[in-house]
């Protein structure tokens, strides 16, 4: 395995490309994300992770404690509490931010459309009442196969 020491200018990475970068393999870091609590990747509908930028970092780092530094694995989990690196709630990226927020605009349009359409299925399950038309004929003009009607 290689490690990158740039990240490439993206929001969200997949395990393959997390692992490519900090040189480890994919099974280290779903064990990384059991003993270290600040590594939680988001996971998308179909159970794939999706590491954030910030995970990211915290995976290099914790392959350098692991790997280069010689710590054990609580001594890593100390350090990185030490270092202030042990809590989630950073401010998100603003693109990040962006991004949830066009999600979430989404998805109550989506919701929108979905309850549109249910009551549109209602409406055609429905019987229609029909009421009875009345009709009157002021003039008759004969319609030949070829031709239309001549206007008067």
């Amino acid at each position: 395995m290689t490690r990158r020491t740039q990240l490439p200018d993206k929001l969200f990475f997949k395990i393959g490309e997390v692992a490519d970068i900090v040189g480890v393999k994919p099974h280290a870091l779903r064990y990384w994300e059991t003993e270290f609590a600040p590594l939680r990747p988001k996971k998308t509908r179909g159970a794939h992770r999706q590491y954030s930028r910030r995970d990211v970092e915290l995976a290099m780092l914790i392959r350098q404690l692991l790997h280069d530094e010689g710590y054990t694995i609580p001594g890593a989990r100390k350090r990185i509490r030490d270092l202030g690196r042990h809590q989630r709630s950073s401010p998100p990226e603003p693109r990040a931010a962006r991004e949830v927020a066009l999600r979430t605009e989404l998805l109550g349009l989506r919701q929108q459309l979905s309850d549109l359409l249910a009551q549109l299925q209602a409406t055609e399950q429905q019987p229609v009442e029909s009421k009875p038309v009345q009709v009157t004929v002021h003039k008759v003009v004969p319609v030949t196969a070829n031709r239309s009607p001549e206007a008067p």
